[in-house]
């Protein structure tokens, strides 16, 4: 059996919900009230994304992650 590692970003929204997404595959995400579920539900939706016959074809390339300064008006 094959292990991998998968770069995931976890985000909030407005209501506390956990939105986590896999930028590795394209519409790879998912949510959950708890990040423990968003966890669980992101590593199926994974799977089920490597699943897919045009999974090598779909794979992006995970870059980095940055932030950017944006200064707002007066």
């Amino acid at each position: 059996m094959k292990s991998i590692h998968v770069p995931i970003i976890i985000e909030t929204d407005e209501d506390g919900i956990f939105i986590v997404s896999c930028p590795q595959f394209k519409g790879c995400h998912t949510y959950g009230k708890t990040i423990d579920e968003a966890l669980v539900r992101i590593k199926e939706v994974i799977e089920l994304c490597m699943e897919d016959s045009n999974a090598t074809e779909q794979l992006n390339t995970f870059v980095g992650f940055r932030e950017v300064e944006i200064v707002q008006g007066t």
